[in-house]
């Protein structure tokens, strides 16, 4: 499965952040880059060792997908990387052909 990862692209991608208000305003940023694929209906994702940024993500997606009239399925995982987590969030399009 291809997946239109947006993270690796700037400095925040690895930050833990804070406070529930520097990842709330983090995640908020992420719209445009998201919005990109959501038209062309691309599998879009991130990546965070920040869980905080997951749980906005898993709001925000959806809602986001919804002003360009897009339904969206969200998919998350945590994988162990060494001693660290990293989590990562995707989607998939309801009418899509998984087959």
């Amino acid at each position: 499965m291809d997946i239109n990862w947006v993270n690796g692209q700037y400095a925040e991608d690895t930050r833990l952040f804070d406070s529930l208000h520097e990842a709330y305003e983090w995640t908020d940023s992420l719209y445009q880059d998201f919005s990109h694929s959501f038209y062309r209906r691309e599998r879009v994702g991130y990546a965070t060792p920040d869980e905080k940024v997951i749980d906005y993500l898993t709001d925000f997606l959806p809602e986001w997908a919804s002003f360009i009239n897009v339904q969206v399925n969200v998919h998350k995982e945590k994988l162990r990387v060494s001693d660290n987590f990293i989590f990562r969030i995707w989607v998939t399009y309801n009418d899509e052909d998984l087959g």
